[in-house]
């Protein structure tokens, strides 16, 4: 499939919340190396409108949360509405030199107009895509950006270039961009469409590396060290709940790492357990020997019922609660981002007011502070409200399928065990009968 190079053109999603005076926002270079992008207009110049036509009101300083909830997609939606599909899939060792690595293949769909192609195929290594989360967060602070699985294994547990692993982590990857292209911002980030769209990324990454972090370093310089005086009710809500609901997440991942553990304990002591039955079967007759044979393939096939539901709870449920420890982590840099954003504005805040003691004009720039204030609660929200939604569903189709392997294994296990029960019940003879 062939490869495009990606439009420089502005986005809908992204250029809108940047021109609505959006918290900590900087003047970047240009993405590409392609010409320059052209000078949108400002939101006060030009209506803005939704992909059906919708106008977007943009006129208070927190018009960002109508936009987002405008554009905020349901959760049911279908085929024919989205109009942006990701898939990660094939997976491909490298081996050179200097390296060993895996490379995965990211399939995009699309009508947007801000691809050139329908349709792009490209490959991707892990550091890729951690290139796209580091310049998520980075040109969108105000948002919760989805968590990458982690980069490094634990030494001598699990081999990253298993089959497994390489397995678990397509899946995490694929959910990760299918996040992104399903946020009603973050997938119109000319960084998404460049990672999406461009055949190598190695000219992109080379731009813009003095700009890492600088929003983070200058809300620190601002703020000099000033301690927020209360989180707003709502927020700090947000943070208790995050914190217990971490602290549940990691005593069930805890659990369930020792029944995983006590299973592939009890599966060892399964398949040995089997060929006992078969060796005593071969020293009786046969009046014996087949009820012995059959509870060694009832065994046998218990194991493979067990080992059946040992790797879907390691390869789909334990991977979702690592997510989501991973998620609260993300969602907590949000939080602390959006208090140093109301630390900034309380000390222009108190500095103002200082000034209108001492009859001096006030700054405009509280005014403004003001504004990125309320612009990072209106993302933070309806962040918040999406992430509360993708989790129910998340946790509920979670749930779901847990209860469903385990109706199969104890259904598997079952139907062995009556399969013998003729074997195992006692046939009346010919001298049997004759009494009765």
């Amino acid at each position: 499939m062939s490869v495009g190079t990606p439009k420089s053109l502005p986005t809908s999603g992204q250029k809108s919340i940047n021109d609505i005076s959006h918290p900590l926002s900087y003047e970047e270079g240009v993405l590409t190396p392609s010409p320059e992008l052209p000078n949108t207009s400002s939101i006060g110049e030009k209506d803005l409108s939704l992909p059906n036509g919708t106008p977007v009101d943009t006129s208070s300083p927190a018009s960002s949360s109508s936009l987002l909830n405008r554009l905020q997609l349901d959760d049911d939606l279908d085929g024919e509405t989205r109009d942006l599909f990701v898939t990660v899939d094939d997976p491909k060792k490298h081996v050179s030199t200097m390296e060993t690595y895996i490379t995965y293949r990211v399939n995009t769909k699309t009508t947007r107009a801000e691809f050139d192609l329908p349709e792009y195929s490209v490959r991707r290594r892990y550091q890729d895509f951690d290139w796209l989360r580091n310049k998520l967060e980075e040109t969108q602070p105000t948002h919760l950006i989805p968590p990458l699985p982690e980069k490094f294994v634990v030494k001598g547990v699990v081999d990253r270039f298993s089959e497994e692993f390489v397995e678990t982590r397509r899946k995490a990857l694929d959910k990760f961009l299918k996040r992104i292209a399903d946020h009603p911002v973050l997938s119109f980030n000319d960084h998404f469409n460049v990672f999406l769209s461009a055949k190598d990324l190695s000219s992109y990454k080379k731009q813009g590396l003095a700009l890492l972090s600088k929003m983070g370093e200058s809300v620190k310089y601002v703020t000099g060290g000033y301690k927020l005086r209360c989180r707003p009710v709502e927020f700090a809500a947000m943070g208790d709940y995050l914190d217990t609901f971490v602290l549940k997440l990691g005593t069930i991942d805890r659990i369930a790492q020792r029944i995983i553990k006590e299973q592939a304990e009890y599966l060892v002591e399964l398949r040995e357990y089997g060929p006992i039955y078969l060796s005593w079967a071969n020293a009786e007759d046969e009046e014996l020997q087949k009820p012995l044979e059959g509870v060694a393939g009832c065994v046998s096939s218990c194991s493979t019922a067990l080992e059946e539901l040992t790797e879907d709870m390691s390869e789909d449920f334990l991977p979702v609660l690592r997510e989501y420890v991973l998620y609260i982590e993300s969602m907590k840099n949000v939080l602390k981002k959006r208090d140093q954003v109301q630390a900034e504005y309380e000390v222009k805040l108190e500095a103002a007011a200082l000034k209108r003691e001492e009859r001096q004009a006030v700054p405009t720039d509280v005014e403004k502070c003001q504004d990125r204030v309320e612009c990072f609660n209106a993302d933070l929200k309806a962040d918040w409200d999406r992430w509360q939604n993708n989790k129910r569903q998340d946790f509920r189709q979670l749930l779901i399928g847990m209860a469903d392997k385990n109706i199969q294994y104890y259904e598997k296990c079952l139907a062995s065990w009556e399969s013998i029960i003729p074997l195992l019940q006692d046939k009346p003879d010919a001298k049997g009968e004759s009494h009765s």
